[in-house]
């Protein structure tokens, strides 16, 4: 069976790729987190440049930086491993768009990728050119070999919101921004523009709490994709709908992460997000639970899962174990068919939020609930 358009693996040799990324704190000094955790073989590294960019992608002119790791200009990830660059001199604004380009020398292998980038990569001819722009032999909508961008901040913090394609932003539109977490990276930088408070997307498309799917679960992922983010201060946990549609539902044939092999209920899934509220506190890391969206008409519906979504966002509300509760399920729902995704703020499949359900969504959460 041939993956889904977009989701093809990506093949690099002898090529640079160059990604268009947009961060959310400001501060005066950053460094690249490269990764190659689920590779197959080390990951050389020829060269990686970073450089500020229009909100186009287009370079802004002088600004580009030769990324060094331990004083050198190549690396070698190791298998299964992350890497970060040294510190990069480069002052960077809230809201920043950056262009970051790595040049792989040789056959890169299974490619550890951000499968749904929702913005568009470019891959050059054989050769480096990460010193300037260069016209693209092909693009990717993936964000190969690249997990995140750290900023150097005074005051403010990290954010981690963990979840599944709808943190992702799948529905909304490509290149523009428009996933929730970009939301809320806005409103912080205008509601607090002398704090820098960095919004980490940590959604994975597919992703439950309790099982592996098409990656890791949540439990399983915790470690890495949260508590390893540098300055992190919280996490927003926004996960249970694809334990509930893919426990319940009918699928397809062929459906993406398959039907799970244990059906949820109300109390595993309320007990696997203690044990994420037990791992968090042990760091000392505040938990916001988010209640889970509604789903009735999207294709993995069932009755079953929807008693079990309305029992754990009763828990969620009311339980008092989260450190604070961002009610999404309230700011989608039609009052009308609250079992429904309201018209407009889904994208057509209700499931996934559109542009203005993503916004509604970050609106949710109160800003409050943030402090240094």
């Amino acid at each position: 069976m041939r993956p889904p358009p977009g989701l093809e693996p990506v093949v690099l040799n002898n090529e640079t790729v160059r990604n268009v990324v947009r961060i959310s704190a400001g501060g005066q000094r950053i460094r690249l987190r490269l990764t190659n955790e689920f590779g197959a073989k080390p990951l050389a590294i020829g060269t990686v440049s970073v450089s500020l960019a229009e909100a186009d992608g287009k370079v802004v002119a002088n600004t580009t930086r030769t990324v060094k790791f331990g004083g050198k200009t190549s690396a070698v990830v190791p298998q299964g491993a992350p890497m970060y660059s040294d510190p990069i001199d480069l002052p960077v604004k809230a809201l920043a768009t950056l262009s970051i380009s790595v040049f792989f020398p040789e056959d890169a292998g299974t490619c550890t990728c951000h499968t749904m980038g929702l913005q568009q990569g470019y891959v050059s001819a054989p050769g480096d050119f990460t010193a300037a722009d260069f016209q693209p032999a092909r693009t990717i909508s993936a964000r190969p070999f690249i997990s995140g961008v750290d900023v150097e901040v005074k005051k403010g913090g990290a954010i981690v919101a963990l979840g599944d394609s709808i943190t992702d932003g799948a529905g909304s539109t490509a290149g523009a921004n428009r996933r929730w977490p970009d939301r809320l990276a806005e409103r912080l930088a205008k509601d607090r523009p002398r704090e820098s408070w960095g919004v980490v997307n940590a959604g994975m498309s597919g992703n439950r709490v309790l099982q592996d799917g098409i990656g890791p679960s949540a439990l399983a992922r915790f470690d890495r994709d949260v508590l390893a983010q540098s300055g992190v201060a919280y996490v927003i946990v926004f996960e249970g709908i694809n334990d509930l549609g893919l426990g319940f539902g009918r699928l397809p044939p062929g459906f993406p992460g398959g039907q799970s092999a244990q059906k949820p209920t109300a109390d595993t899934l309320i007990n696997g997000y203690r044990q994420l509220i037990a791992r968090a506190h042990a760091r000392g890391v505040k938990v916001i639970g988010a209640t889970i969206a509604p789903y009735e008409g999207a294709n993995y519906y069932s009755d079953e899962g929807e008693a079990q979504r309305q029992a754990v966002n009763k828990w969620i509300r009311t339980g008092g174990e989260f450190d604070g509760v961002a009610d999404i399920d309230a700011a989608l729902r039609d009052p009308a068919s609250p079992l429904k995704i309201a018209d407009g703020k889904h994208a057509g499949d209700h499931l996934h939020g559109s542009d203005a359900g993503y916004e509604a969504a970050a609106n949710a959460i109160d800003l409050k609930l943030f402090k240094n």
